[in-house]
């Protein structure tokens, strides 16, 4: 029983009351916010029967995501916290509810809709940020993994509930019940954020903060080579190796399902997560591993072998259709479980080795390339794949990011050596 425990999720920051409210309000948010971000590409690639269209979500998400993330973090460096939250999770609220609007008008535009997506992700890249750096500030240090398993196991969580509701309900429904669900639901944590006590930062630059700020924090990650290259490894395996946005058309040609949605799009759209949420379910053993930088390698590679499995498998469905099915949902649930120990290594060590002058922008940072490197991604896989197919492009993908670990590995051989050291425990 003891070892049992040591293997399941350590629960010890819910007894911080701020922290358990935030977290209970993911719990009721996050499902409502991953019908959105199914919805979006589901309703685009129904409006055009195309992939590159569905690709260009990632570009108009990574602009706004790059400029308000690295501004918003600055941004998150002078002004109370708890007043940056509500600003911003008001502006979420304010933009699904607009696409809940077009919808319900039966807006066919797609430029519209990545419209407001833009604006969504502009929102989001202030919040993020914010959100990440008020972590240090209600939690000790030591507390600061289990905090962030537990965060991203209720995303991935909500992730995967969040298709298979998209998947089951588009076709039954349509597409403005998601957006409403989503408005509805973001209410529950701008109530905790409201309850939230006053976060000032400490020894904040006075001023609004603009481009001088933002680059202060690049100049203080410069100094930093493990935390820049956790950065790296994480951009070569997102970019390279998140297929997700030919999840609609190798759901619809591959395995045979409607271009609108449906069950099977739902299982791929939630198979990466069901993965996170079991690697988060029993991450005990992520704050006793020593050796972070080579830990993280691993989980990379492990997600890039995935990868190459799961192109592998979308190849052979013409031939062997639910058993290559089943074959790349498993690949997708082993990248997903990897990304998991990958991401809460990478996030615990930005959070705690930063002051917290300029802690918010390094979340800013770290939300770019963690978001960014994803929607990059959609461009990518959705070009490649009308050229050379979603198999290919989802294996190559895969290959790329083996390849690239590797090298980024033997480059600066201090990140595979880097271990945490442990402050001994002193008790009487």
């Amino acid at each position: 029983m003891r070892r049992l425990r040591g293997l399941v999720a350590d629960t010890r920051p819910l007894s911080n009351e701020h922290f358990r409210r935030l977290w209970l309000a993911n719990i009721i948010t996050v499902v409502g916010a991953q019908l959105t971000v199914v919805a979006v590409p589901a309703q685009i690639y129904a409006d055009t029967g195309s992939s590159a269209y569905v690709g260009l979500t990632g570009l108009f998400g990574l602009v706004p995501l790059v400029v308000f993330g690295l501004w918003g973090g600055a941004l998150a460096d002078v002004f109370d916290r708890r007043t940056m939250l509500i600003i911003t999770t008001s502006g979420l609220i304010g933009t699904s509810a607009l696409f809940w609007l077009q919808a319900a008008a039966g807006n066919s535009n797609v430029w519209l809709l990545l419209g407001l997506f833009s604006v969504q992700q502009a929102f989001f890249a202030v919040n993020q940020p914010t959100r990440s750096a008020i972590l240090p500030k209600l939690l000790t240090p030591e507390l600061l993994p289990a905090a962030n398993s537990l965060n991203m196991t209720i995303f991935q969580a909500g992730a995967i509930g969040g298709p298979l509701v998209a998947g089951v309900l588009i076709p039954v429904l349509g597409f403005e019940w998601l957006y409403l669900i989503d408005t509805i639901t973001l209410f529950a944590t701008l109530s905790a954020v409201v309850r939230l006590p006053r976060l000032p930062v400490e020894d904040a630059a006075k001023g609004t903060p603009g481009l001088r700020s933002v680059i202060e924090g690049f100049t203080y990650l410069r100094g930093h080579p493990v935390l820049m290259m956790s950065f790296v490894v994480d951009l070569i395996a997102m970019v390279f190796g998140m297929p997700r946005a030919l999840f609609p058309e190798i759901a619809h040609l591959s395995f045979g399902g409607p271009d609108e949605g449906g069950l099977v799009f739902a299982l791929l759209f939630a198979a990466i997560p069901a993965g996170a949420v079991i690697g988060g379910v029993f991450s005990g053993w992520v704050s006793r591993v020593d050796a972070q930088g080579r830990a993280v390698i691993i989980c990379i590679l492990v997600w890039g072998f995935a990868m190459v499995g799961f192109g592998l498998a979308v190849g052979l469905a013409s031939h062997w259709q639910t058993a290559a099915l089943v074959v790349a949902l498993l690949m997708l649930v082993i990248g997903g479980a990897a990304d998991m120990a990958s991401a809460a290594f990478r996030t615990s060590m930005l959070q705690s080795a930063a002051d917290d002058s300029v802690r918010g922008r390094l979340q800013g940072i770290f939300i770019v390339v963690v978001a960014g490197g994803p929607r990059i991604a959609d461009v990518v896989h959705g070009a490649s794949a009308a050229m050379v197919g979603t198999a290919a492009a989802a294996a190559g993908g895969g290959v790329l990011v083996v390849i690239g670990t590797t090298i980024a590995a033997i480059a600066v051989p201090s990140f595979i050596r880097y271990r945490i050291t442990r402050t001994p425990t002193i008790s009487g």
